[in-house]
């Protein structure tokens, strides 16, 4: 998780409801095949179309209510089953309304309700249906109710439907399988995104509430499809979006808060790359990615405690968790929801593309099925609930013995076994704010410096960073500017950045001026022993957001395992890595792979950056370079690579033809075409024109990286799945050397 600044404008455009084509074979399997099979069980019916008999007569229409008193199919209603979970669906009518349950009544609805959630039990053509906890019923009339008694259901496959509204994909052609046993992976890793974060950490059901103390706006998945997980943002960010408080606090532009808060199918001023509070990782987005290579990615639980607690306190939602290891493992559960409702879509239990892996067998096991492999992780301050409060005379402390921890070794042990038994498998020592277990990196000139101070009650301790923090010894730059003295025109006025200014008395710390600043705070006792605990457990390990000096630390601790316990920076170093530290990492085992960019400049990273350092290693591991895209995670996503370079054309083809080396020949992998993501009646993304809106552009990036690159770029790009699990498969061997050690 991190941050960068962004803007919004404002637009005002009336709204239009389409439905998503799919005769480009971009609808989910259960949509295209078996259309006139009967179901074989429940989960046959997802995402087709269907005549309905209740008690042996067919179901029709009679004013806004359904009657089941048709002789023939000829005049019964046409449902369109859209998948709402695993044995759970929409009943979407002909004419685009929704079978919903109100009290006892079934009726016809254009909005859909608790009501129109019917979970679907049964199997060999005999089913019931359920809504709010009652079954679908025939009165004596043959009526369709809510009662005690569940009328007997059969479907006859039909043609006639209204499909349900959904987000296409983009992409002809079905993705690979592979490799072969004992091949390496064909594919590319992220290995930093955020996929949880949303309106909610559920299905829109709202049984876990909301991340981000309720600012972030929409859903990877919802049961009531893409309008209600894309809608309109106004419910969180007000009338012409004026309480996001993404102008207000992470732009530090209070007056350009406004924006169009129209979604689906429209998308007038977001999704776009530099909105950071709007969903930018729905599921069929992430279909794309995949479709185009995506073979492993890492999801991590996030957030930021203090800034959640400013949020909800103001312009979110009062009643938020904002507990760090609270909001981070619902996220890590909401996994399992993303999981079964991508199932779901693909017609049952384990037959989806999404798939959550707990070892780097399941994960090679799984790419093999041609399927993701999902890690879960955690990224945030307070990990394993270690907060740490300042008070008066710890600054008169040595920074690392300053503070109250919340949290000790028992409880660190008991949190690790629970984050482990969740399926967390991957986590950052340290981020934004300073924890009992050490300081932040610095990276950020005074938001984070208040946030912290609002979560902590003290301000960063600093030093000037060595060697100046910058400059040729530095693969990222250690420290920042720090900003002192008077607040910064406008700050106070609004709820936000008045709460911030207020818990400091309006004032802030004096920084020198001139000089990048690091973290004083770096690795404590308390945090020396959380490190040994996370690699005796096995997590991979992300360094990325500690002190550069805590970096260091972490670096020798794995040294002084045979294998090395390899580290991860997947997401721009944060807080600083030297060059020296970088070669170290690569040497070791580790990988680097940036935050990701548009084409152009992660081509230009890994010529005249990463590739230096990687020979400079002495590795004998071939040149890899996935990406952490950070998606959801407060940060801007790439913008457009401007003028000079060679343009996009839609469409294009992928694995096959000018850049593509003959890897993807010899593996059996085919061509697949990718046109602009379009919405039938609605919005088209153009990656030349708008840059990386949504994660749904990542597969447009990659073209981009072929026109800059060329093969050089590509190859190292589709090898860095493979390095990201050899990476994994070595910090399970060298967790096991430690274990031995304290035998």
């Amino acid at each position: 998780m991190g941050r960068r600044s962004g803007r919004t404008g404002l637009l005002t455009v009336g709204i239009a409801v389409v439905v998503a084509a799919c005769a480009d074979g971009q609808a989910p399997k259960a949509a295209t095949e078996g259309v006139n099979t009967p179901p074989s069980s429940r989960y046959d019916l997802a995402n087709r179309c269907f005549t309905m008999k209740a008690g042996g007569a067919y179901t029709v229409r009679e004013g806004s209510g359904f009657v089941a008193n048709g002789a023939s199919a000829d005049g019964a209603e046409r449902f369109y089953l859209k998948a709402a979970g695993l044995g759970r669906y929409l009943f979407y009518t002909a004419d685009k309304m929704l079978m919903t349950a109100s009290g006892s009544a079934v009726g016809a609805v254009a909005t859909p309700a608790d009501g129109s959630d019917w979970t679907v039990d049964g199997e060999n053509g005999r089913y019931t249906a359920a809504a709010l906890n009652q079954f679908l019923a025939a009165n004596s009339s043959g009526g369709l109710v809510l009662g005690a008694e569940a009328a007997t259901l059969t479907f006859e496959p039909a043609s006639g439907c209204s499909e349900y509204p959904e987000m296409p994909v983009g992409i002809v052609g079905p993705t690979f399988k592979g490799p072969a046993a004992g091949k390496p992976v064909i594919g590319f890793a992220e290995v930093h995104a955020h996929m949880a974060m949303g309106s909610d950490m559920s299905d829109g059901s709202g049984d876990r509430g909301p991340s981000s103390g309720g600012v972030m706006y929409g859903h990877a998945v919802n049961r009531f499809g893409v309008p209600a997980a894309l809608g309109n943002c106004e419910v969180m960010h007000g009338p012409d979006g004026m309480l996001s408080p993404e102008a207000i606090i992470l732009d530090q532009d209070p007056a350009g808060a406004q924006h169009d808060t129209v979604g689906w199918p429209d998308f007038i001023d977001w999704p776009k790359h530099d909105s950071m509070l709007h969903q930018q990782m729905y599921y069929r987005w992430v279909e794309r990615a995949y479709r185009a290579g995506l073979r492993t990615m890492v999801v991590h639980g996030t957030n930021i405690e203090a800034l959640c607690n400013v949020a909800k306190s103001t312009v979110g939602d009062p009643d938020a968790d904002c507990t760090d290891m609270g909001v981070g493992t619902k996220q890590v559960a909401y996994l399992y929801d993303i999981q079964n409702y991508v199932d779901a879509q693909e017609g049952g239990p384990g037959k989806g593309w999404f798939r959550v892996v707990k070892d780097p067998a399941d994960a090679r096991a799984t790419i093999a099925a041609g399927k993701l492999a999902v890690v879960p992780g955690l990224e945030f301050s307070n990990l394993f609930r270690c907060n740490v409060s300042y008070g008066p005379g710890d600054h008169l402390l040595p920074p690392n013995e300053a503070g109250t921890a919340a949290c000790t070794k028992e409880d660190i042990d008991r949190e690790i076994e629970e984050a482990w038994t969740l399926g967390v498998r991957a986590v950052f020592p340290f981020h934004d704010v300073d924890s009992a277990l050490g300081g932040t990196g610095i990276f950020d000139s005074i938001a984070l410096n208040l946030v912290g101070f609002y979560g902590t009650n003290g301000f960063w301790r600093t030093y000037d960073c060595e060697d100046g923090g910058e400059g040729d010894k530095f693969l990222y730059n250690a420290g920042s500017y720090m900003y002192s003295g008077d607040f910064p025109e406008g700050w106070g006025g609004d709820p936000l950045t008045g709460a911030l200014v207020g818990a400091t008395q309006g004032l802030l710390p004096m920084y020198p001026s001139g000089k990048r600043q690091c973290n004083a705070r770096d690795v404590t006792d308390l945090g020396k022993y959380a490190i040994r605990k996370i690699m005796e457990k096995g997590f991979t390990l992300d360094i990325d957001h500690a002190e550069i000096r805590s970096k260091q630390y972490m670096l020798d601790e794995g040294a002084k395992l045979t294998p090395n316990y390899p580290m991860i920076s997947g997401h721009g170093g944060h807080g600083g890595i030297s060059k020296a530290q970088a070669e170290q990492m690569i040497r070791q085992g580790g990988i680097i792979y940036p935050a990701l960019e548009n084409g152009k400049n992660m081509s230009d990273f890994l010529k005249n950056r990463l590739k230096p350092i990687w020979q400079a290693s002495g590795t004998s591991r071939p040149l890899a370079m996935g990406y952490g895209a950070d998606a959801n995670g407060l940060r801007n996503l790439p913008g457009p690579r401007g003028a000079g370079g060679p343009p996009l054309q839609y469409p294009f083809t992928m694995f096959a033809g000018e850049g593509w080396g003959s890897q993807f020949r010899s593996a059996g992998i085919r061509p697949v075409q990718v046109e602009m993501l379009s919405i039938p009646g609605g919005k088209s993304w153009n990656m030349d024109e708008e840059g990386m809106s949504h994660y749904g552009l990542v597969a447009d990036i990659v073209e981009e990286m072929r026109l800059e690159g060329g093969e050089d770029a590509l190859t190292p790009f589709y090898r860095s799945a493979e390095t990201y699990l050899q990476l994994w498969e070595q910090t399970l061997a060298a967790s096991a050397a430690l274990r031995q050690q304290g035998q």
